[in-house]
């Protein structure tokens, strides 16, 4: 009688539902798609290691943290756009941070990758990793702290 129980528990615990799966980034098609070698050419490597292995790049280490000029900055991958200058603050992580994305542009998911669970940003167009968005930014304005490596980014400055 123990084997039947113990077999017919291993049976439940042994079967995966698809009913309660979400779809995930990966399973995803994007507008904007390229072989693994056209990314690998049109990428520098650290962009390629943070937009297309969803990398991070060492804090403080981005040019854009610094940047204060007005514009908008774009996904290195496709050049769409992503945040605006005017929503970028100082969050002090040593990432640029941005307390809003620009809707429609930037898609969210569930990243369980460090064993708890994160939002990650991804771009809607191209599906390159962005970084991961957190509730502990300015309460002023959204709450927000869109905390994006500056390797997946390129800032187009505003024509004065």
């Amino acid at each position: 009688m123990k084997t039947i129980y113990l077999s017919i528990f291993l049976l439940f615990i042994g079967c995966k539902g698809k009913s309660q799966e979400k779809p995930t980034m990966e399973s995803t098609t994007f507008e904007v798609q390229k072989t693994d070698a056209e990314w690998r050419a049109e990428l520098s490597d650290l962009q390629y290691y943070v937009l297309r292995k969803a990398g991070t790049e060492p804090a403080w280490s981005s040019g854009l943290l610094e940047n204060k000029k007005k514009g908008v900055y774009v996904c290195a991958g496709c050049n769409i756009e992503l945040f605006k200058s005017e929503h970028k603050y100082d969050s002090g992580s040593g990432w640029p941070s941005f307390d809003r994305e620009i809707e429609g542009n930037v898609a969210f998911d569930e990243d369980y990758n460090i064993g708890v669970k994160r939002i990650e940003e991804h771009c809607a167009v191209c599906g390159g990793h962005l970084g991961h968005v957190f509730n502990d930014g300015p309460r002023e304005t959204t709450g927000e702290r869109h905390c994006i490596n500056g390797a997946a980014l390129k800032f187009i400055p505003s024509a004065q």
